[in-house]
């Protein structure tokens, strides 16, 4: 029985399938499959089977899941305590939009300040709480969360509008990757418009989006002041509808304090500071190419 395997049986039990199990970790579903396989003959137990389109918890996995799930924290708690002399460790998970344009940034300043091996990930709203909680993520930035040893404060006030091209098509809607996540502000605001699903286009990345907005393909949801230069510019003008500008709150959210690891308190101080607040507002003015690290999946494979 090993780390991993259990890893595996803790996130399909906890996000209900292999396909989204795989996704949260950042591995393939053979790979998955194959651990919870082994776990499973291990043990002399199903521990899960399925149920229409959810695996759902035998007796045995329910009495396992508690355990399990301690394990697998333990365990990233033991890899990060055995680094004697390195600096702290410090991963970040945030949707695809926040990663796309704040995370580079935002990390960069903060490790000048404060020496961490810092690194960022992308993660959807529903599988951000189990990586808390599982220690394979130490703060969580985006939607506000709620759980059990969860706490969500609020860091960056803003607003969500609507942008296209001044002469541009009105029915398409063009999003990012966070257009497919429901607990998204994007996926808010289009429902508060009632955009119907074949009514929506969606972009390897928002600003390809964006840019598609600004030739005319359609109208793209926007955080307001990340897309404040193209405004500017004149490449994108707002588009008045009936619910925007919407009100919205970036939430940085980590374990409660008694548990949470200290380098995840020290970034959560650090994102109340003028100077985090002000990147966090005008992310677009780059970052040293040696300072540069790409977003990575969270992973308990290695």
């Amino acid at each position: 029985m090993t780390l991993s395997q259990l890893g595996a049986f803790v996130f399909v039990a906890r996000l209900g399938s292999v396909k989204a199990a795989a996704k949260a970790l950042g591995v393939s579903e053979p790979a998955v499959s194959q651990s919870l396989a082994q776990l499973r003959r291990h043990l002399g137990d199903a521990l899960l089977t399925r149920c229409g389109d959810r695996m759902v918890l035998t007796e045995g996995g329910r009495r396992l899941l508690g355990i399990a799930s301690q394990m697998v924290a333990l365990g990233a708690q033991a890899v990060a305590a055995v680094q004697p002399g390195r600096p702290s460790r410090l991963h970040v998970v945030m949707d695809a939009g926040l990663a796309e344009y704040v995370a580079g940034p935002l990390l960069c300043l903060f490790t000048q300040r404060k020496p961490a091996d810092a690194t960022t990930g992308v993660a959807a709203t529903a599988e951000t709480p189990l990586l808390l909680t599982s220690r394979l993520a130490d703060v969580a930035l985006g939607a506000q969360l709620t759980g059990e040893g969860l706490v969500s404060r609020p860091v960056l006030r803003c607003r969500l509008i609507v942008v296209g091209s001044p002469r541009g098509r009105r029915d398409h809607w063009l999003v990012g990757p966070s257009g497919t996540d429901p607990a998204s502000d994007t996926s808010r605001l289009l429902s508060l418009l009632r955009v119907q699903e074949s009514q929506v286009r969606v972009f390897a990345n928002q600003t390809a989006a964006w840019k598609a907005a600004a030739e005319g393909a359609g109208v793209a949801p926007a955080t307001a002041h990340l897309v404040s230069s193209q405004l500017r510019r004149g490449e994108l003008v707002p588009i008045e509808t009936p619910a925007t500008p919407l009100p919205a709150y970036w939430y940085a959210t980590t374990l409660e304090p008694a548990i949470r690891p200290a380098a995840a308190g020290t970034f959560l101080d650090f994102l109340t500071t003028p100077a985090a607040t002000q990147v966090m507002r005008t992310p677009d003015e780059g970052i040293p190419r040696s300072r540069f690290r790409p977003p990575v999946h969270v992973s308990i494979w290695s």
